[in-house]
């Protein structure tokens, strides 16, 4: 995996730096995101500087929001589920590029293919019918040399051995609130995604990034922006797994090759 260089900026935002191509997750950048504050400390603008090609999962607004994605550039070219390319285009954004599961997009060395996820993919949530809707994905991106999964949301479900192996799994842990609605993974689900898509090393997001202002002081949400990804690593250790957790705080860096066996 060397030249594989992974940033974890928070919640399901992670800068990958592959073939010589920066790669930008689901970018979440700004101090707000609808209802929600940022309880991670601030990016500085270095850390999504440079970006050639954005991958978004599915349009839920802590995934596709639109004025972290004004802060790349509205030339910066954008990857989202087949069906949403005409509702960005019309937001201003030029290089948008649609992917159904399964289909292909090429950059140089780089591929990136959509790959099934278990969740919503409507704009509002699963209790809505109006707007616009999609269907979520995740990603695998390659590179001589490298594979990595990137699962957006998802829940479980058969497809994930499918992509076995991997080099690298980006796993959402948790989320933003108290409780996780349908089609998300907890540690413990995170654990089973891990035994069936085999990573050499798994690295946790979606935690520890967003909250409702107000909740993050309750005891509770303070435990759920610390312990997911901690309680993830302890159950993969637990259940003999040989997959490397890379408990990787946001804003913080990791190089995959260079965490200890």
């Amino acid at each position: 995996m060397e030249g594989l260089v992974l940033r974890f900026l928070g919640h399901s935002t992670v800068r990958m730096e592959i073939a010589g191509r920066v790669v930008l997750t689901d970018p979440v950048l700004t101090r707000t995101v609808g209802g929600l504050v940022r309880v991670a400390p601030p990016l500085d603008p270095a850390a999504y500087a440079d970006v050639d090609l954005v991958l978004i999962s599915h349009l839920h607004g802590d995934h596709l929001h639109v004025p972290s994605l004004r802060l790349l550039g509205r030339h910066v070219p954008v990857v989202v589920p087949r069906g949403a390319g005409g509702w960005l285009r019309r937001r201003g954004f030029a290089e948008v590029a649609e992917l159904d599961i399964g289909e292909r997009l090429s950059l140089g060395d780089l591929r990136v293919t959509a790959v099934r996820a278990e969740h919503s993919g409507h704009r509002w949530g699963p209790r809505f019918t109006h707007g616009p809707q999609a269907r979520a994905s995740g990603h695998v991106v390659e590179a001589p040399g490298v594979r990595v999964y990137v699962a957006g949301d998802t829940d479980l479900h058969d497809g994930m051995a499918e992509l076995a192996p991997v080099d690298v799994a980006l796993l959402p842990v948790w989320g933003w609130g108290p409780n996780l609605g349908p089609g998300h993974l907890d540690p413990a689900r995170a654990a089973e995604a891990v035994a069936r898509v085999r990573p050499r090393v798994a690295v946790p997001v979606h935690w520890g990034t967003l909250a409702v202002p107000g909740v993050a002081r309750t005891p509770r949400m303070r435990r759920l922006l610390v312990d997911p990804p901690r309680t993830f690593a302890a159950t993969v250790a637990e259940r003999g797994l040989e997959t490397v957790v890379a408990v990787t705080e946001p804003g913080e860096r990791v190089k995959p090759h260079e965490v200890p066996r």
